[in-house]
């Protein structure tokens, strides 16, 4: 699963998740209040937090569908920088 810094930094960006309630890796975060503006702060907020920059292959609605998705592609990207 993703580190803790993800699921608190994805949870800014969800206005209906509720804080007691668990994010799964098949949520759907339009489903969660996910915009087209929120997602664009969530890429700047997650490149700065992990030191990584998304490639345009990756700037895609696909990438953004659930955090599952999100984490496999910030975790690539992660692997990608250490090795």
């Amino acid at each position: 699963m993703w580190d803790d810094q993800f699921e608190q930094i994805l949870r800014t960006f969800l206005p209906f998740l509720p804080p007691q309630e668990p994010l799964t890796t098949d949520d759907e975060l339009k489903d969660l209040g996910l915009d087209s503006l929120g997602m664009v702060q969530l890429l700047g907020t997650l490149e700065d937090a992990y030191q990584v920059r998304f490639r345009d292959s990756a700037l895609t609605m696909g990438t953004f569908r659930s955090a599952g998705t999100l984490w496999e592609t910030v975790e690539g990207m992660l692997q990608r920088t250490t090795s």
